[in-house]
């Protein structure tokens, strides 16, 4: 006979709305773990969408993303010619305000050469950028639709293809447009300002600029060695894939992340404390059971057996809630949840750790009673 059954079966209701309980707490450690693997996501969604190895940015900055960066539109030309590069582009990054249906969008636009790196990475509908202006693929979070047009500063843009998952470090989602429409957007100045630059003689740089130039290297060359070719006779900044992956994670999200893990671990803390009340509080109320049980021979072990397996129930049940909640609501989340199967064993291994380590003091209640109690009134 298992007593552990026998007792959640003669208060089944009440064990189900305590395991409901824990479940929403569990629920809520799963969210907060995949927010901060959502956050590493997002941030580092947009400098692997290129596909590409180098960074060229101004001299001085770990730009685009960390700092500003803006160096001559004929950078490209120049990084081609490096040894060791096989293809370049130049891109531009910002991010605009704009009304679509009577509704703000705060879109990342990025604007590339097409046919060279920096675009998007896939299509999910509608096709890529054929024309040179005022043609648009947005990220499907935006909740543009292929015809769609809108707005981006002066100029009326015809989305033509969709893209997925792609936003920046803070959830904006992303749209690509040409190189020439995003330097036309970022750079063109108002025309009064344009004017009195055009008297100084400087209106034609001012929108010749970009804020990063990608490459790719051939097969079999290093990184970073071309990037050291780069520093040493282009006197920019060279920064590898792998190095700028490390400033985005160490620069950008560092706080938010181990603000995150820390809310996350004292959630932790709480869901064990919990369980350990739970489980004593469950022990306590039958007391006189176990002296009975006690009494009539039953061995310690079975008394331990069914308060561990109480507590295991408990843990389980309710991480199965959590779990199942969490899943089927991550998708309405304004950022991105990502739960990784790893996540989910791992925190389902600490669920169990905690239920053993949380019984204990039920256990040690159960063994100090006095058998004797079974006979008190």
């Amino acid at each position: 006979m298992n007593l552990a059954y026998r007792d959640v079966r003669h208060k089944l209701g009440r064990f189900l709305l305590t395991c409901a309980g824990l479940g929403l707490l569990l629920g809520v450690v799963l969210a907060m773990i995949g927010i901060y693997r959502g956050l590493v996501v997002d941030a580092l969604t947009i400098a692997r969408a290129p596909g590409i190895d180098l960074w060229v940015v101004e001299s001085g900055t770990r730009g685009p993303f960390a700092e500003a960066s803006r160096i001559p539109g004929d950078t490209r030309e120049a990084v081609t010619r490096v040894g060791g590069v096989a293809a370049a582009g130049s891109i531009t990054y910002q991010t605009v305000e704009t009304e679509h249906q009577a509704r703000k969008l705060r879109l990342y636009v990025i604007g590339y050469e097409p046919g060279r790196p920096g675009g998007p990475p896939r299509l999910i509908a509608g096709r890529g950028i054929v024309r040179s202006h005022h043609e648009l693929v947005a990220d499907r979070s935006t909740g543009l639709g292929i015809g769609d047009r809108i707005a981006l500063g002066r100029n009326t843009f015809s989305v033509v293809g969709l893209t997925e998952h792609q936003v920046n470090s803070g959830g904006d989602p992303a749209v690509y447009i040409t190189l020439l429409d995003a330097q036309k957007l970022q750079f063109d100045l108002a025309p009064p300002a344009y004017r009195v630059q055009l008297a100084r003689g400087t209106g034609a740089a001012v929108r010749d600029t970009v804020n990063a130039v990608v490459a790719r290297v051939q097969p079999n060359v290093a990184p970073d060695s071309v990037a050291e070719s780069v520093r040493r006779w282009k006197h920019l900044a060279a920064i590898t894939q792998e190095g700028q992956e490390a400033i985005l994670t160490g620069s950008l999200v560092d706080r938010a992340r181990r603000q995150i893990g820390l809310f996350t671990s004292l959630l932790l803390v709480v869901s064990a404390v919990i369980i350990a009340l739970i489980i004593y509080t469950m022990t306590m109320e039958k007391l006189k059971q176990i002296a009975t049980l006690k009494l009539i021979g039953a061995p310690d072990r079975t008394i331990i057996g069914m308060i561990v397996q109480q507590a295991l129930a408990l843990g389980f049940i309710g991480f199965g809630i959590g779990a199942a909640l969490i899943l089927t609501a991550k998708n309405y989340f304004p950022r991105r949840v990502v739960l990784e199967p790893d996540n989910v064993l791992v925190l389902a291994g600490i669920v169990f750790l905690v239920c053993l380590l949380s019984s204990g003091l039920g256990v040690r209640a159960a063994l100090r009673v006095d058998p004797a109690t079974a006979l008190g009134g």
